[in-house]
């Protein structure tokens, strides 16, 4: 009851900063747009038009002048929907993925111990602090016609590159301005995460043997890997919303090969159109609240195994290079333990095992035998061998 109290005026705020402006622009799309009486000369509300907005935009039909239902005239505002759909996609996937990867190896190079990290740290966020509008514009500077970025290109090219007019290459200069942008921000969403694996279980491994490219592989990719999904999930319902970098980057038409579901949006409602342009909002609210619940379901699952992961860690590092073969000394003796009597496996689990690899094959002599292949070093309950 307490933390009821607690949460209680923040719910309450939120339901009214968000909750009201949701259901009051799909309760909006669901009404037919206003009109003027002829009798009055005054706008009348539109009454109830069910489905008809959502059809205007996912199978272009739209009412005729006659008073029925047919496809729409080509150049209305829904027929650029389906092709808008696709741009946003692609520039989602796109940047998202270039930024995780640019991210990832970002911070891993400022979760290393050198001089001036805290300086690189902070001139990371630099391009992410910048407003979204500027960085548009220096970007709109660099790929004009006879911009740096055609300066630089024209020994290797044959003529400029046209970023604004050209499809394709309008599209490239779209990503390259907001992964310059947001990169740095999936940086340090896994920074964040780098810098919660523990140290010691690196050094464990780098005692064991283990490659710079193995610890990555199974330590340090695995448990950065919740952190990661978070940094993923944020920027793709970003990017799904994306709007700014192409109006002012490109043009703000909605035929533009960088039109977004965003600019239709944005478009639909300078006509006077704010029943289909909710009915558009609601649209991408669903598209973006989709990709959360899948991506949140996943990153659940994942994340409950990437506990268990970490409390066995903490006991040691097991099972980086598979199970052991341990091979006895004595017949008759008993089998898995050394002097034993034939070859076992020796399972990973309690008590904590910490195995050990050495550039060349060698052996551990015991009492009665040896074992072969990677060293095992079996620890009591105690840490005591």
């Amino acid at each position: 009851m307490k933390a009821l109290l607690l949460v209680g005026p923040s719910l309450a705020v939120l339901a009214v900063v968000i909750g009201y402006p949701i259901l009051r622009a799909i309760w909006l799309s669901f009404q037919a747009d206003r009109h003027i009486d002829p009798d009055t000369g005054m706008f009348v509300e539109g009454g109830f038009a069910g489905l008809q907005h959502y059809l205007y935009w996912l199978t272009q039909r739209c009412m005729l002048s006659d008073g029925t239902v047919g496809t729409c005239a080509p150049g209305t505002l829904s027929t650029d929907f389906w092709p808008a759909v696709g741009i946003t996609l692609f520039f989602a996937v796109v940047t998202v993925s270039l930024e995780t990867l640019l991210g990832l190896a970002m911070a891993l190079v400022m979760a290393r111990d050198f001089v001036g990290r805290g300086m690189l740290r902070a001139a990371v966020l630099i391009p992410w602090a910048i407003p979204t509008a500027v960085t548009a514009k220096l970007w709109q500077f660099i790929f004009a016609d006879y911009g740096i970025a055609n300066a630089l290109l024209d020994p290797l090219l044959d003529g400029p590159i046209r970023w604004t007019t050209d499809p394709w290459a309008a599209r490239a200069a779209v990503i390259v301005a907001d992964v310059w942008k947001t990169a740095p921000f999936m940086a340090l969403l896994i920074l964040a995460g780098l810098q919660m694996i523990p140290k010691d279980v690196h050094e464990a491994a780098r005692v064991d043997g283990a490659t710079t490219w193995q610890r990555f592989l199974h330590i340090t990719l695995p448990l950065v890997k919740p952190a990661l999904m978070v940094a993923v999930l944020f920027r793709t319902l970003d990017a799904l919303r994306m709007y700014d970098l192409p109006v002012i980057m490109i043009s703000s038409s909605s035929n533009s090969p960088t039109a977004t579901i965003s600019q239709l949006v944005v478009e639909d409602m300078r006509q006077g159109n704010f029943n289909s342009a909710s009915a558009l909002s609601t649209l991408v609210f669903l598209l973006i609240f989709g990709v959360a619940f899948i991506m949140i379901r996943f990153l659940g699952a994942d994340v409950s195994g990437q506990r268990g992961m970490g409390r066995r860690r903490k006991r040691g590092v097991t099972g980086m290079f598979g199970r052991r073969k341990a091979t006895g000394g004595t017949a008759g003796g008993d089998p898995g333990h050394a002097g034993g009597g034939g070859p076992t496996d020796i399972p990973a689990g309690p008590p904590a095992m910490v195995a050990a690899t050495a550039a060349d094959r060698a052996s551990i002599d015991g009492p009665g035998g040896a074992v072969d292949g990677p060293e095992i070093i079996r620890l009591d309950e105690e840490g005591k061998r």
